[in-house]
């Protein structure tokens, strides 16, 4: 049989974004169970306090830290922070997000900075700042960034959240080039989980309330569609921050109910070549022959579920 190696963490120190509960706590748990020392960030200074409690009540170590995310101060009062409590800092997860869903001709500025300052700056300037620490440190480190499939194949009426998961997919390749050196490692984990943000989600709602109530999701969900409690994402987070997976970077990670998967980079699908460049009307003629004859899709399928 093949050698499974232990998952151990012990003497490593976290911060986890936007963790007081749902999958951030999720993560979180997982860490501190793992042997991390965490610290519990959320913007809700009550829900990172009860998340940090939860943690210490069952032996794990955390402490939390309430901030909004988005700024350099408020990056650097996170990595700090685990400094001052725990010495170091080894793991920086950014989890903390927004929704402010609308179609296009609807969306205002406010609607799109906010999430892209959350999501897309507050990745970029906690990535920075841990990354600053760990090549202090010297001695390597991990960034886990969380993506969405919105980000790798866009959503309907997300165009902010979509824009600025498809951006942290980018930053997590062009880091892992920037850090190798350093020894740290980047990937982002594409998570699918019932929580309060998919239970927005109409042919997704009556499963997330049943399992809300502790009722199990059935199998369709769970295999099929990779769906699965906040708890089932969790596991690949201490993984990708321990010495299993050093060799593991720039890779965009899925994972939700019974499914893990590793989703691909972008690429070119076909290639068509004309002798001296391409005019409009030659590219006109050619397209449906040639390049565009099977176009790529678009959007997250719609859950496949079975009929009654």
């Amino acid at each position: 049989m093949p050698h499974t190696p232990i998952i151990d963490l012990t003497g490593k120190v976290a911060v986890v974004t936007g963790s007081g509960r749902g999958l951030g706590l999720a993560y979180a748990g997982a860490l501190a169970r793992a042997g991390a020392g965490v610290v519990v960030n959320d913007i809700d200074q009550d829900a990172a306090a009860r998340a940090a409690a939860s943690i210490t009540g069952t032996g794990g170590r955390a402490v939390a830290e309430a901030a909004a995310v988005g700024t350099a101060e408020a990056a650097d009062r996170l990595v700090a922070r685990a400094v001052t409590e725990f010495g170091r800092l080894d793991i920086m997860v950014t989890n903390a997000g927004i929704l402010r869903d609308r179609v296009l001709w609807k969306m205002t500025d406010d609607d799109f900075d906010a999430v892209l300052t959350t999501h897309l700056k507050g990745t970029f300037t906690c990535a920075r700042a841990a990354a600053a620490r760990m090549r202090e440190q010297g001695e390597g480190g991990s960034l886990i960034l969380v993506g969405s499939p919105a980000g790798q194949r866009g959503n309907f009426g997300q165009t902010n959240y979509a824009a600025a998961k498809a951006g942290i997919a980018a930053m997590t390749r062009t880091w892992s080039m920037e850090l190798a050196r350093a020894g740290i490692t980047v990937n982002a984990i594409v998570p699918v989980a019932a929580t309060a943000m998919t239970g927005t989600i109409p042919a997704f709602a009556p499963y997330v309330e049943a399992g809300n109530r502790g009722e199990p999701l059935p199998d369709f969900l769970r295999k099929g569609e990779g769906f699965g409690t906040a708890e089932d994402c969790a596991a690949l987070v201490p993984f990708l921050a321990s010495d299993a997976a050093r060799d593991v970077t720039g890779q965009c990670v899925g994972i939700g109910g019974d499914r893990l998967a590793l989703w691909s980079h972008p690429q070119e699908a076909a290639v068509a070549y004309a002798d001296g460049g391409w005019s409009p009307e030659s590219i006109a003629a050619s397209w449906h022959t040639s390049v565009g004859a099977v176009p790529q899709t678009v959007g997250i399928p719609a859950p496949r579920i079975p009929e009654a």
